[in-house]
């Protein structure tokens, strides 16, 4: 049967035209790309990263560097006072932060076991061991915002305004457990390379379609947009929260945290944005109740956890 308008002395090129062989060209490069930036992460998952670490970290430095210069650190180092109450509150932190960094050093070394979910057996990712390569900070931000992050590197910020809704230290344990376990993960890099793919998918639409008007171009451009946001970035996005979850869990018991507090801690989240959340599709983090359900599912094997770890029971 004859296709009108395509000569098979042509081939493929001719059957697509110019406009097809363009993003033709496009995804096959980005497919390679791709398979060959497969890296397995510390959950199995097999995770796309085409940033190196060295650099992970450097940008880590560099950002949390520039927040810190403009933001109101809690006793800042070369500040001419600070107040008593303020210090013993940076201290507090510090020194939580400073317990799960020693037991994210230790899971580590095991081979980054998931006890929380009742194994004995883990496999570090393969990128190795990321602890031994970050230059740990652990800062207040003086800021009513309830809030905390930790960027490649073991850069970790909270801010003031999540005291209340942590509420003590095993609360902060559980936020900044999750922190870590972001960085852990490699959830930056990941990220980054996923919006580098999602440039290139739009560069190549773009050369595809700029032969067509402005309003047709536009309406392209916008549903690639709104696909990839929805189809891809949305997604893996609610997917590393919970990762990081589960990592934080991890790091929870092993630093001796009292593990029950998690789901407490996300019915106070709850709280505090009751009837203003988007639907979850929409979202980048899953609903903080389900979160608190999951973080219950788990409660059994992460109190045999704790026990193992801790040498001692909780009451």
């Amino acid at each position: 049967m004859r296709i009108p308008g395509y000569d098979r002395s042509q081939g493929l090129a001719g059957m697509l035209g110019g406009r097809g062989m363009i993003i033709l060209i496009i995804a096959v490069g980005l497919v390679i790309w791709w398979f060959s930036s497969q890296q397995t992460g510390i959950t199995g998952r097999s995770q796309t990263i085409t940033t190196s670490i060295d650099d992970e970290n450097r940008m880590g430095l560099e950002a949390y560097t520039q927040i810190l210069a403009e933001e109101p650190v809690l006793c800042a180092r070369g500040a001419t006072s600070c107040a008593l109450e303020d210090t013993r509150e940076v201290e507090r932190i510090r020194a939580i932060g400073r317990r799960l960094q020693a037991a994210a050093a230790a899971w580590e070394a095991e081979g980054a076991v998931m006890t929380v979910e009742g194994k004995s057996d883990g496999a570090l990712p393969s990128w190795g061991a990321l602890t031994d390569t970050f230059n740990w900070q652990f800062n207040v931000i003086d800021a009513d915002t309830p809030n905390a992050f930790a960027l490649p590197g073991g850069f970790v910020a909270i801010y003031k305004g999540l005291l209340p809704v942590a509420a003590n230290d095993d609360g902060l344990a559980a936020v900044m457990g999750h922190e870590i376990g972001h960085a852990l993960a490699r959830h930056g890099g990941e990220r980054m390379s996923q919006q580098q793919i999602m440039s290139f998918g739009q560069v190549a639409v773009g050369l595809a379609f700029g032969d067509m008007g402005y309003d047709t171009q536009r309406m392209v451009m916008g549903a690639f947009g709104l696909g990839a946001e929805l189809g891809v970035l949305k997604p893996f996005s609610r997917a590393h929260e919970s990762e990081a979850d589960l990592i934080g869990l991890e790091l929870m018991v092993r630093a001796c945290f009292d593990p029950r507090e998690t789901p407490r801690l996300w019915r106070r989240m709850a709280e505090l944005g009751e009837g203003g959340r988007p639907p979850e599709v929409l979202s980048t983090h899953p609903d903080p109740e389900a979160r608190a359900l999951k973080f219950e599912e788990l409660m059994p094997s992460a109190l045999a956890a704790y026990e193992r770890h801790c040498g001692q029971k909780l009451n």
